[in-house]
């Protein structure tokens, strides 16, 4: 077994070639033994070059609902009626605290996944008719 650290690219695509060939090694082999090394180096290499962003907290909570296969109805009482749960699946409202600790709690999800920011996707904020005749700041704009 001859292993070295994974530093470029052709390192990584070499060590993947490997894997392949170790990939049914019989498990106490010294085949099983370099593959475990070598996927540990690998995990390292792809954490630092290819980072995976965590997921939208939204996202995450309709993955888990989807994999239990839940609704939404489901939510009530975890962060609230009908109407709070709405308001945050549509993204209006963010996660509280107490929001955030009961999915980790009931649902298993990652706090680190549910405290950041929401990605609005697709969504713009309005402009209403008032606004495009009076402005933002409400005084009548002169034609």
């Amino acid at each position: 077994m001859k292993i070295k650290p994974i530093k470029t690219e052709a390192d990584y695509e070499r060590a993947l070639r490997r894997v392949e060939q170790l990939w049914d090694s019989p498990e106490g082999s010294r085949g099983a033994d370099e593959l475990d090394v070598l996927a540990t180096l690998i995990e390292a290499y792809e954490k630092e070059h290819y980072p995976i962003d965590a997921p939208d907290p939204l996202d995450a909570i309709k993955f888990r609902l989807e994999q239990t296969g839940k609704d939404f109805r489901s939510l009530i009482g975890v962060i609230g009626q009908r109407t709070r749960i709405y308001e945050v699946m549509r993204g209006d409202r963010p996660l509280s605290l107490n929001m955030i600790r009961n999915l980790h709690d009931k649902l298993g999800i990652p706090a680190e996944v549910l405290i950041q920011r929401i990605r609005r996707k697709g969504r713009t904020k309005r402009t209403s008719a008032k606004t495009i005749k009076y402005g933002r700041s409400g005084m009548r704009k002169s034609a």
